[in-house]
């Protein structure tokens, strides 16, 4: 039997062509994640050890602990025997400008630093960062800057740099230039180093490091090393070992690898799911075909057990070979992941293919597993073959019984399903997730089993227009597809699988970008929103800059801080509150925002509503610095989406800031003002990196940004699957044409052209590609309709929208998949000689 199942295999290698590409796509998307997430993982990973190579331990004051680290603990720790050298950092956020005065590196990765020569060295030399030319910064008016830096601002040595840290521009010498192994820099960050004192003034406090870094003799103990700096050091200092700090790291690291993993592995899943329709459709009819040879088995001898064993052995070893070559794609699929990631900003770490054992164990494992429980199925049909059907016709029609308990299953599942996500309509929040999910799943799963019911209708219906138009070829391909609901049904619903997950992300991401569209117009009047690009705010002055400038009829700045009243976290927010109606729409419903001063307070409808406050009401206020408040309610607003909860002056906020800064400043531009504005801001405020200007269409674009950027990724992630699907409706066509040979053969007989022929074949596919498209774009507009609703409290302004031409668009595709699907088989069916074909067996 093994012969025998080697023998079927090769014999029919051109008909297993497809369903080996199915398993081969599908094993790629498996292996190229595997390998993908252990190269970034890897590479990651080495970055951070290659910049801990000489931290024996890392000292960082835990909290605020003034003078913790100074002069003194730097002398204390370097007479600790077995240190060889400690080395005091300062580190903080510094903004350098490129060309045009924004920010040259990513805001989470605009590193400042103090430049440290080494113990001992005469040429003054930080090994930390090596010297590419020039030399490290010794004076207030100097700096240097890392190699990508220093080419994206077109900074040479001896010319100047401008950059922030908190404030207003600051002007250096550009006296070096730096290589540094920091991954937040490699990753696309900034690197600007100081002097230290320098680096103390504007990063820190005088005389005070962030960490001291510190080297040891070889062989030391690191962790007993860290125990000896914890004992001469003050409490509130936390020293941790170099071996303990970069497995944290590497935990950090694998935390996030394992959720890209993770992802891409579901839609792995997806597509390895589609493919088994495709398999199991293929050894169907394979074994419809064999039925005869089959019979001749069983009468010689053959056990049941034997022949299931026989095909299952065929499945295994085309699943095998399959997800071999599978795994040389997915290397491909690895590095395009890479580029395909860090051309949307990613800026993963270069190195090279990690290719873990594991990664290819699994890639082998999934698909021949994949493979050989698609075939189970089709082979426990073989098995039943009894041996008299050896003179039998090839093709049987399914047993009535089955039909019906499938299309009672499928009956059950789907109801079940509706009813959970109808259920799911009710919630208001993120508690219903694992409900909408599960009758998702369950909806789908029932669909898919009713399938072959739904094919009827829709192909009749379908027909009656192609035998208006086509006549002959029309009837043919109906009555073809309606010959095996099954087939059709399986082959519609790999399609379908992924026409349905495709619609329903298009709809939640449209619909969500039109909420934040709502969210981000809905209250905002003011033009322009100015804001600090670091995380420190933005000086007072800023505002009154900013109001004195042609153009500008109003800068109103708005500060931020938090408290709490009876145990309930609430912000509060600050401003000028006469001016607040010209860069916000502002509807009061009782009191008078004029009353707002002092100790009074505005407060939003729903916060009213759930403290039961009043105007005239008493507002207990426990602030975070432990200082104590009682505001009195002045006014009540309608919930705003550009305030928080309660508003009041100035005066009430600023003494609980540690230092006064605004978190935003709004302007509304005056009647005629100039389109460049936004220039003519930056500009009076000095081109800082720091600042940033945005319009409302900018601010619409950043919210809304990421939406496009996932939606389009979902798109090229469930492509795998369609791209599989369409692999099955060709698959499906060829073995049918050879399965019908000899009718094909008797039509042309009969004065069938060519032409006819080829018509048949695509408008069978056509049929196919069309029930699986709206199959699949119904049941995704509903999924996304229900599952909706559990955005609602996280996102207010959330409204399904039903992005109409985007779904015609997916049914044009549907439609071309169709045409393009049956080119091959089509033109096969054409060609087939007219006398061969009728003599047939």
């Amino acid at each position: 039997m093994l012969r025998t199942a080697l023998r079927n295999l090769l014999a029919h290698k051109a008909r297993l062509l497809m369903t080996a590409l199915a398993v081969l796509l599908g094993t790629a998307f498996v292996s190229g994640t595997l390998v993908f997430s252990d190269s970034v993982g890897s590479a990651f990973r080495n970055r951070t050890a290659k910049s801990l190579d000489d931290v024996a331990v890392s000292v960082t004051a835990d909290g605020p602990s003034p003078g913790a680290l100074d002069a003194k603990a730097v002398d204390k720790v370097r007479a600790i025997p077995g240190v060889t050298r400690v080395r005091p950092s300062v580190n903080g956020t510094t903004t350098v400008a490129d060309k045009d005065g924004n920010p040259a590196g990513r805001e989470w990765g605009s590193e400042g630093a103090n430049y440290v020569p080494d113990n001992g060295r005469s040429d003054g030399k930080d090994s930390r960062y090596p010297l590419r030319t020039g030399r490290g910064p010794s004076a207030a008016g100097e700096v240097a800057l890392d190699a990508r830096t220093a080419d994206r601002t077109g900074a040479k040595i001896g010319g100047t740099v401008r950059l922030a840290v908190d404030g207003p521009v600051i002007t250096k010498k550009l006296v070096g230039i730096v290589d540094t192994d920091d991954p937040r820099v490699e990753s696309g960050g900034s690197l600007a180093l100081f002097d230290t004192p320098t680096a103390q003034k504007l990063l820190g406090k005088k005389g005070e490091f962030t960490e001291l870094v510190v080297s040891a003799a070889p062989g030391t103990d690191q962790n007993a090393l860290a125990a000896k700096v914890r004992a001469v050091l003050p409490k509130g200092v936390r020293a941790q070992s170099g071996t303990d700090l970069a497995a944290e790291q590497s935990k950090l690291i694998d935390k996030e690898t394992k959720s890209i993993r993770n992802t891409f592995l579901v839609f792995a899943g997806i597509a390895l799911f589609v493919g088994v329709f495709i398999i199991a459709n293929t050894f169907t009819m394979l074994i419809a075909q064999r039925t005869r040879e089959i019979a001749l088995l069983r009468a010689v001898g053959a056990s049941r057990r034997q022949v299931v064993r026989s095909v299952l052995i065929e499945a295994g070893v085309l699943g095998f070979v399959a997800s071999a070559a599978g795994f040389v794609l997915g290397l491909g699929i690895a590095v395009g992941l890479r580029s395909v990631l860090n051309s949307t900003g990613a800026s993963l770490p270069d190195g090279p293919l990690v290719i873990e054992p594991t990664a290819v164990l699994s890639a082998l494992a999934v698909g021949t597993v994949v493979t050989v429980l698609a075939a189970w199925l089709p082979s426990r049909k073989a098995a039943r073959i009894a041996p008299v059907e050896a003179l039998s016709a090839v093709d049987q029609p399914a047993a009535p019984r089955s039909l019906v308990l499938r299309n009672t299953l499928g009956g059950v599942l789907t109801a079940l399903g509706v009813a959970i996500m109808l259920y799911v309509t009710t919630f208001r929040d993120s508690s219903g997730l694992q409900a909408a999910m599960a009758g998702s799943a369950l909806t789908l799963a029932g669909v898919i089993v009713l399938a072959p019911l739904l094919s009827r209708p829709f192909v009749a219906a379908f027909g009656r227009v192609t035998d208006r138009l086509t006549g002959v070829s029309g009837k043919l391909a109906r009555r073809n597809a309606l010959r095996n609901p099954r087939r059709t049904a399986a082959t519609a619903s790999a399609l379908m699988i992924g026409l349905t997950l495709i619609t329903g992300f298009t709809v939640v991401a449209i619909s969500a970008d039109r909420g934040v569209d709502r969210m981000g117009g809905q209250d905002l009047t003011a033009d322009y929103k100015v804001t600090s690009s670091g995380f420190g705010g933005l000086s007072p002055d800023v505002a009154r800059t900013l109001a004195g400038q042609p153009g500008v009829d109003a800068a109103v700045p708005i500060r931020m801080t938090g408290f709490q009243s009876g145990n309930a976290p609430a912000g509060l927010r600050a401003t000028d509150v006469a001016s607040l109606g010209k860069v916000t729409d502002l509807k009061v419903r009782e009191g008078s925002l004029a009353a707002v001063r002092g100790k009074s307070v505005a407060v939003s409808d729903e916060y009213a509503k759930q403290r039961a406050l009043r105007v005239g009401s008493s507002l207990p206020m426990e602030f975070y610095d432990g200082k104590k408040a009682t505001a009195r309610v002045a006014a009540v607003y309608t919930k705003n989406d550009v305030l928080s909860d309660v508003i009041g002056a100035p005066s009430l906020v600023d003494p609980h800031l540690d230092k006064v800064l605004d978190q935003e400043v709004l302007v509304k531009a005056a009647p005629g003002a100039s389109a460049d504005l936004p220039g003519t801001i930056r500009k009076a405020l000095g081109a800082n990196p720091l600042i940033k200007v945005q319009s409302r269409d900018d601010l619409r674009r950043e919210s809304a940004g990421s939406i496009g950027d996932i939606l389009f990724l979902m798109y090229g992630l469930l492509g795998m699957a369609v791209v599989i699907a369409v692999i099955g409706v060709v698959n499906t066509l060829a073995m049918s044409v050879f399965e019908r040979t000899r009718e094909i053969g008797m039509l042309r007989a009969i004065g069938l052209a060519r032409s006819g022929v080829k018509q048949m074949v695509r408008l069978e596919s056509v049929m196919i590609a069309m029930f699986g498209a709206v199959l699949g774009v119904g049941l995704g507009v509903f999924l996304a309709w229900s599952g909706g609703h559990i955005l609602r409290s996280s996102f207010p302004t959330y409204e399904m929208v039903v992005p109409w031409g985007r779904i015609g668009i997916f049914l044009l595709l549907a439609l071309a998949v169709g045409v393009l699907a049956a080119l091959w088989p089509a033109r096969r069916a054409a060609r087939l000689n007219m006398l061969e074909s009728i003599g047939t067996q």
